[in-house]
């Protein structure tokens, strides 16, 4: 956490305690099952995306005051992303974790992952969860899975508040994670953010 400090990273819930933070690689609560974050129990963001985070909250709350944003992970070093990837590379879900040699936008502080709960922490329920190996887990197949009883309507309303909501704030949604969301393009963060090592 100084180390995150010292980078000029934002402490999330200390500028916004409103947001709430269930980080699941400070916990055993994760692919892996095993604690990755052994020094690191705070979410963390780079400025630019912080700025974001607390408009989309602000978003958030004017549409309706009882829920709230959940982060599962924003700011992830790259020695971190090194044992999630080898806890994968000799399996089946190996295409489902990003390859540490190449550059990912968490790596800056500057991509989030998160959802929406009820404010005691109950998150709004998406289909699958975080961190899910599977083609349910993407947004661009959804009224189909719907349609195959893969995924209910409201499931798929719950994902799309929180796309709206995050792309109103400035974020980008990828295709292959509900959760996921980035705070600038990859050459971008290259630019205005240090790599978190």
């Amino acid at each position: 956490e100084l180390y995150l400090d010292s980078l000029g990273l934002i402490n999330i819930k200390e500028e916004c305690p409103e947001i709430l933070i269930d980080l699941k690689y400070a916990t055993q609560d994760n692919f892996t099952g095993n604690i990755l974050y052994k020094n690191l129990n705070l979410a963390y963001l780079h400025p630019f995306a912080f700025e974001k985070l607390t408009e989309a909250n602000k978003i958030l709350k004017g549409q309706n005051q009882q829920l709230s944003l959940l982060i599962y992970d924003a700011a992830r070093p790259l020695s971190v992303q090194k044992e999630m990837y080898n806890a994968v590379k000799d399996t089946k879900f190996r295409a489902y974790v990003a390859d540490p040699t190449r550059t990912s936008i968490h790596y800056y502080g500057l991509a989030v992952d998160l959802t929406i709960s009820d404010n005691v922490g109950n998150p709004l329920d998406m289909g699958v969860g975080f961190d899910y190996f599977g083609k349910l887990a993407g947004i661009l197949d959804e009224e189909l899975f719907v349609q195959q009883k893969l995924l209910t309507n409201e499931q798929v309303e719950n994902r799309r508040l929180l796309r709206s909501i995050m792309k109103d704030a400035g974020f980008a949604p990828i295709r292959g994670e509900w959760w996921h969301f980035n705070a600038t393009s990859l050459n971008n963060a290259n630019k205005i953010a240090t790599l978190i090592k």
